[in-house]
């Protein structure tokens, strides 16, 4: 069995995690509310994982490096919103894995055992750019575009649709086929669960996703992102 620590400020998810863990099986060695409270635990605790939130706070990553120091095992970013920046920090201080929060239980159990054999994992939506080392900070709306696994192509759709573009617009603006223009409308309509291109246009523009770089053509069909790891 492999022994964690665990830090995170919610004290209810650290109990809810620890029982969790236990049928992966992850014993959970000790539980922090906050790096710092880690970083001065006495005796220091030793564990074959750290498993962490950083919270909101901007100079998280910095402690995250010292905790690497300390602790020179694995770390795991568990964390509740997904933020490039933050990723691009993460990758900077070594951490093995960048999870999401709403994961499912089978899939964080996978992603832990595959940190614990070496690899690496991170959301499936960023590996593309972690392959090609061109993670760089991106406005938020950027990032709901990718946690719904939308390609570059998917989304400068999108941004027509809000200007109410034809097809034959669109392929124009883009300098694709009508074809390629359907094809590529039928699979964003299914990945944010719209069932036309009106809802498609209100989703765009409840998730900020303006028209201000629709008529931008890019040189490739494919997607914008792509996955290495199936967390």
């Amino acid at each position: 069995m492999q022994t964690v620590i665990l830090i995170d400020a919610n004290k209810l998810f650290r109990e809810g995690l620890s029982r969790l863990l236990l049928d992966v099986p992850f014993n959970v060695a000790a539980e922090f509310a906050s790096i710092e409270e880690a970083l001065v635990a006495e005796p220091p605790t030793a564990a074959d994982l750290i498993l962490v939130d950083p919270g909101e706070d901007v100079s998280a990553m910095a402690r995250l490096s010292q905790l690497r120091q300390a602790m020179p095992v694995p770390m795991v970013i568990l964390t509740g919103g997904l933020d490039a920046r933050r990723l691009t920090q993460a990758l900077e201080v070594g951490v093995a894995g960048y999870l999401m929060k709403d994961m499912s239980a089978d899939a964080l159990a996978q992603s832990l055992r595959l940190v614990m054999m070496g690899e690496k994992v991170f959301p499936t939506h960023l590996a593309d750019l972690l392959v090609t080392g061109q993670v760089q900070p991106q406005p938020a709306t950027e990032i709901t575009a990718l946690r719904k696994g939308l390609s570059q192509r998917e989304t400068q759709i999108l941004r027509c649709l809000i200007d109410g573009d034809s097809n034959k617009i669109i392929a124009a603006n883009l300098g694709i086929t009508e074809a390629t223009v359907k094809v590529h409308l039928k699979s964003l309509l299914r990945k944010i669960n719209a069932v036309n291109r009106t809802q498609a246009a209100i989703w765009a523009m409840n998730n900020g996703l303006g028209a201000s770089e629709g008529t931008q053509a890019a040189n490739s069909d494919g997607p914008a992102v792509a996955g290495v790891a199936s967390a």
